[in-house]
């Protein structure tokens, strides 16, 4: 290998190093705007749940639909699982698609 081939894999090398460090460069810099943009997003997530959850305790409903008791919250959850909770039908399967007024009044029925 003579002096000439040296210097020009040198150089070589020098301009691969540069290109390397320049996309290292790029890639630290995106790193870090993904990580100030995930920060921002978690703050403002929090920041939403407080303003719900602020919601919920000074509304007492939850986006519009009334606040449920317990014992309601437990026959809408069976009534979600395919069974009538209404006098005329309790605990006899509903088909899926099948919707019943008696049922629903009950559940969600004011007072």
């Amino acid at each position: 290998m003579d002096k000439r081939e040296l210097y020009d894999g040198f150089k070589n090398m020098e301009a691969q190093t540069q290109l390397m460090l320049s996309k290292f460069s790029e890639l630290r810099e995106g790193m870090t705007e993904i990580m100030e943009k995930n920060s921002e997003l978690e703050i403002e997530n929090q920041h939403l749940r407080e303003l719900i959850n602020e919601q919920k305790d000074n509304d007492g409903e939850d986006n519009g639909e009334p606040h449920l008791s317990k014992s309601r919250k437990n026959l809408e959850k069976l009534y979600n699982e395919g069974f009538h909770v209404c006098n005329q039908f309790y605990g006899k399967h509903r088909d899926e698609n099948d919707s019943c007024i008696f049922c629903t009044e009950i559940i969600y029925r004011e007072g």
